[in-house]
């Protein structure tokens, strides 16, 4: 691990030619730092060739506080990840995506909340910001925001679309993102699991909030089921892995209830636009949970020719 110093802070954003970098690390230009802090930004490039550097070496000649490019190739995020890991120089590592902007309290929410709960990582909400084209039953589900899940009273995973990672804690150190996750997606899922399962704690700042612009592309119905399948293929191979094969077939045939109960709730739902999608979305996620159980390979989301996102 590179040395640093125990008051400082690094915010990374992983980018794969995405020109609203430049509006994300304007907004990282605008924060609030934490008293007794020090912060600086490092932009991981996740492209084959280093597209972002002269973007990011531009931007860097005014930016407030130190700016640093490093090229990790190329189409794994799991590659630009682990590039965040390797040359972070703070001993807290913020994650934010490339189409996204902070607020300017977004680092002193995330830190207030590590100290009051004495946290590994904390994580923040994402919150999709929709125009004029988006349907009404869409807003109303805010199916493209992002929070966490919790399992009796705790968070178990988590995200790196908004998040605060201690890198001197136990459960943390020496941990890497999944490289066989980095087209697929999941790579985050499975590095949190795993920092719980070692017994880190994972907290929550509710305004620590990060804004993301939904483009068009993300407003296809396509789109929407196939992430939720891609998220229920990633929580159904974690499970998988928990529970061996002794329990496989019962939470199979879990999974399928829930499907069906899915199935059912769209049904019932009529004309009730937004109950009817949100049952069919879920019911996609339990498709995804039982091929995941099954053990099915996990759709890429990352590569050559894709709009990469870090997804949960």
């Amino acid at each position: 691990m590179t040395a640093c110093h125990n008051d400082s802070i690094e915010v990374c954003v992983c980018t794969y030619r995405r020109p609203q970098l430049s509006v994300t690390l304007e907004s990282l230009a605008s924060l609030r730092v934490p008293d007794d802090f020090t912060l600086s930004v490092l932009v991981i490039d996740n492209d084959t060739t280093p597209s972002a550097r002269p973007l990011v070496e531009g931007i860097a000649e005014t930016f407030p506080v130190p700016l640093r490019y490093v090229h990790c190739p190329e189409g794994n995020i799991s590659i630009a990840r682990n590039g965040a890991l390797d040359h972070c120089r703070a001993r807290y590592l913020a994650f934010i995506d490339d189409d996204e902007t902070a607020s300017s309290d977004w680092l002193c929410a995330l830190v207030e909340e590590l100290r009051r709960v004495d946290a590994d990582v904390v994580l923040g909400p994402v919150e999709g910001v929709y125009d004029q084209s988006a349907p009404s039953w869409m807003c109303n589900l805010e199916i493209h925001s992002t929070r966490p899940v919790w399992v009796k009273g705790e968070i178990r995973t988590g995200y790196t679309c908004n998040v605060i990672i201690d890198r001197h804690a136990s459960a943390v150190c020496d941990r890497r993102f999944d490289l066989a996750l980095g087209k697929t997606g999941g790579e985050d899922s499975l590095f949190f699991d795993e920092i719980h399962k070692a017994g880190g704690k994972i907290g929550y700042a509710e305004r620590a909030l990060v804004h993301e612009d939904v483009p068009t592309e993300r407003l296809a119905y396509g789109w929407l089921l196939r992430r939720r399948f891609r998220m229920g293929q990633t929580h159904g191979r974690m499970l998988r892995q928990k529970i061996g094969a002794g329990r496989l077939l019962s939470n199979l045939a879990v999974a399928l209830a829930k499907v069906t109960y899915c199935c059912g709730a769209a049904v019932l739902g009529g004309f009730d636009t937004t109950r009817r999608n949100a049952a069919l979305l879920r019911g996609t996620l339990h498709i995804g949970v039982f091929m995941g159980l099954t053990g099915m390979r996990e759709l890429e989301l990352y590569g050559s020719g894709s709009v990469q996102r870090g997804e949960n």
